[in-house]
């Protein structure tokens, strides 16, 4: 039996990160958007604010949350590529997920997430070897290199799009 809350499994650390895992995971934060996008193609008002999952988050909120993390990960990219392990500051996803913007109709997300991803992309295809090993710290996660964020973001697009399309399977929608 699957586990709703982690349709693709949960995320592992992978310490053995070569090129082409790069070049795989960065494809996936590429076609992130795309995959959103057919994911929640055609669903009703009604199904967007179904949740994925007993206690889980709406679908709604799920989309609206892909472009909230995925800001905050570009911008961790950007502060640990022009500072040396800068300390990040993690957010209460839990809590963004409540506010306002949240209900917002998801057409404004899925732009965002698209936008932005045109740019994190430009960013990661131009990262260097040395540039893979730059890092952060997370007070939660500790030393982040900016090549295991790579890998964190493939997941997490992956393990939130799977969120819904399993969702929309198990509803035969």
């Amino acid at each position: 039996m699957i586990d709703l809350r982690y349709p693709v499994g949960l995320f592992a650390l992978d310490q053995d990160i070569t090129e082409k895992k790069i070049e795989k995971w960065i494809h996936d934060i590429e076609s992130a958007p795309n995959q959103l996008k057919e994911a929640v193609n055609d669903l009703t008002e009604e199904q967007l604010d179904t949740p994925y999952r007993p206690g889980g988050w709406t679908v709604r909120q799920v989309v609206h949350h892909l472009p909230d993390s995925h800001l905050n990960s570009y911008t961790r990219f950007k502060l640990a590529l022009t500072e040396e392990n800068p300390v990040i500051r993690p957010y209460k996803e839990d809590q963004w997920a409540k506010l306002p913007d949240s209900k917002l109709p998801i057409a404004f997300s899925i732009q965002l997430l698209e936008a932005l991803h045109e740019r994190w992309i430009v960013l990661l295809k131009s990262l260097t070897t040395a540039d893979l090993e730059k890092t952060f710290t997370h007070p939660d996660s500790g030393v982040v290199s900016l090549a295991q964020n790579i890998g964190l973001y493939s997941w997490h697009s992956r393990h939130h799009i799977a969120h819904i399309t399993s969702l929309r399977q198990r509803s035969g929608w």
